[in-house]
């Protein structure tokens, strides 16, 4: 059942509640019998010095890579000028043997790739953790990439959306922004300059500024030029949907842009509208869907999966050696978890004297073993669409619940893969709330059902290609969804395009390779990235 993680947080728990459990002198037990030494860990310090142990010591229980951590008095968190750089430091001692390099590496930069604090006003990609996962945003509503260097490019608008409302929408190109145009809005980043226009760009929007001051030329070649004001609005994912047909067969397209948790009775009408219309093929745009709630990636991969597959293994979920070896109360009741409560549905404690707590159910509480029905998720088909194939197009944008539900589907269906290599997150976390913030931390990974996972690197696709960023949504000449179709036409996917993806529809360089992913990660920073669990107490 889906919960809203923002309600679910339980702002009446005191500091001196969730370090007591993180920072008293005692042993972290693993499953391997080998404790880990905490009598060194000080019994008292001031707010930050207690708050940074917590930080660790959740850490090092719960982290998906926890057995790569050092001890506490070698790690001395204490130490750390910031809660962040203490973060960023526990990320970057795993190792991933397929790079060398650790699992939240980032190229270039000093954050973590899937861990990240949350608080009401966090600004950037983990302020989007709540527009991305619920119901509604306060921002401007839209984002951008550049096409080229000098061509600076709506990828998507929200519908009701501040911009939207102004008449944004995908493809139109915006030629200034507050008042600065040409060269002072072009492509900067490195090796193109110093990164001045870009941090410019970035900051007005995607910053918090009150408003923004656009001139754009839309896809009828109008010019206009705008002010739109940040509001609060209620976020659709759904950004376009549509059928093609192609010779004797039709295809469904959908444009989803996040796995918001009320957006699944509207894919239940969607499917239920592309079944109607005898839809025998899909096209699933997730080009830009950096994840949201798991359970939402459940209800599309049943709408999607044949029922052939229903009570067959849709995935399993894998959490640390030290979360399974909680099998009896007392190493439930010695786990820093008992400090976590889990909420009802509605953000309530739940009563539960037998557990580890005492009083109400806590994180202590659950199943993490990995043959557990609790971690096992099972095809339960609902619908009658059954494609028989399924065209997913992806960015390095797609990411986390995206990447489940490309997964699940891959061992059970014609699924072919369209763009560009996935950011590469087969993991997924739960909130840990310490002090006045919650921490995000990779607590588990998924496989599907014949125990695949692992893609840190990403998915990679069958037909690689750039996006047309000047083509509206359902423009069946834009590149990436023409391959789609023209595959569904002839049973094999085309070896060029009309114009080639070196170069733009308007004829222009396009970035290389390499500089258009560096590229598409320094805008897409600004977006939630992440595969959220909602564990139920049973």
């Amino acid at each position: 059942m889906k919960k809203n993680i923002l309600r679910l947080l339980i702002p009446v728990l005191v500091l001196n509640l969730i370090v007591a459990g993180g920072c008293k002198k005692s042993k972290l037990s693993t499953s391997d019998g080998d404790n880990t030494d905490n009598t060194n860990i000080p019994g008292t310090g001031t707010r930050d010095q207690l708050t940074k142990d917590s930080i660790f010591l959740y850490a090092k229980e719960a982290y998906y890579w926890y057995a790569s951590l050092p001890d506490y008095a070698t790690f001395k968190p204490r130490n750390f000028s910031s809660n962040d750089a203490e973060l960023y430091a526990l990320t970057q001692y795993s190792n991933n043997p397929a790079t060398g390099k650790p699992y939240e590496y980032v190229a270039g930069e000093t954050y973590p790739k899937y861990s990240f604090f949350y608080t009401e006003e966090s600004s950037g990609a983990v302020s989007a953790l709540k527009a991305d996962l619920n119901e509604t945003a306060t921002d401007y509503g839209f984002a951008v990439m550049y096409n080229t260097l000098t061509d600076l490019r709506v990828t998507y608008v929200y519908p009701g959306s501040p911009a939207a409302l102004q008449g944004l929408t995908r493809g139109c190109r915006i030629t200034a922004i507050n008042g600065r145009s040409g060269s002072s809005i072009s492509y900067d980043a490195s090796p193109y300059g110093s990164g001045t226009n870009l941090s410019f760009v970035e900051s007005a929007i995607f910053g918090t500024n009150a408003t923004i001051s656009i001139t754009y030329i839309n896809l009828s070649g109008q010019t206009k030029s705008v002010v739109i004001s940040r509001s609060t609005y209620t976020l659709d994912p759904i950004l376009y949907t549509t059928t093609y047909t192609i010779g004797d067969k039709k295809v469904g397209y959908l444009v989803f842009n996040s796995f918001t948790n009320n957006v699944t009775s509207r894919l239940k009408s969607i499917f239920s509208d592309f079944q109607s219309k005898g839809v025998t093929e899909l096209v699933v745009d997730l080009r830009y869907n950096g994840g949201g709630y798991v359970n939402t990636a459940i209800d599309l991969i049943n709408l999607i999966a044949p029922v052939s597959q229903n009570n067959n293994v849709m995935f399993t979920t894998y959490y640390n050696n030290n979360l399974q070896s909680l099998t009896t109360l007392a190493k439930r009741k010695a786990s820093i978890l008992v400090n976590q409560p889990l909420p009802d549905e509605n953000g309530h404690l739940q009563n539960y004297t037998g557990g580890a707590n005492g009083k109400y159910v806590t994180y202590a509480d659950l199943n993490y073993s990995s043959t557990s029905s609790d971690n096992i998720e099972r095809f339960s088909t609902s619908g009658s669409l059954a494609p028989s194939r399924v065209y997913f197009i992806v960015t390095g944008s797609t990411a986390s619940a995206s990447e489940l539900t490309i997964n699940s589907l891959k061992p059970v269906m014609d699924v072919k893969l369209i763009g560009e290599t996935t950011y590469g997150k087969p993991v997924g976390f739960f909130p840990i709330h310490i002090d006045d913030f919650d921490m995000y931390i990779p607590e588990f990974e998924t496989k599907n059902q014949v125990g695949t996972g692992g893609y840190y690197s990403g998915l990679t696709v069958d037909r690689s290609g750039y996006e047309d960023l000047d083509k509206a949504w359902g423009d069946s000449t834009e590149a990436l969804l023409a391959y789609a179709l023209g595959y569904t036409k002839n049973g094999v996917f085309s070896a060029t395009k009309k114009v080639n993806n070196s170069v733009s529809s308007e004829g222009k360089a396009r970035l290389s390779a390499e500089d258009h992913s560096q590229m598409e990660r320094l805008l897409d920073r600004n977006r939630f990235k992440g595969m959220v669990a909602t564990p139920v107490w049973k």
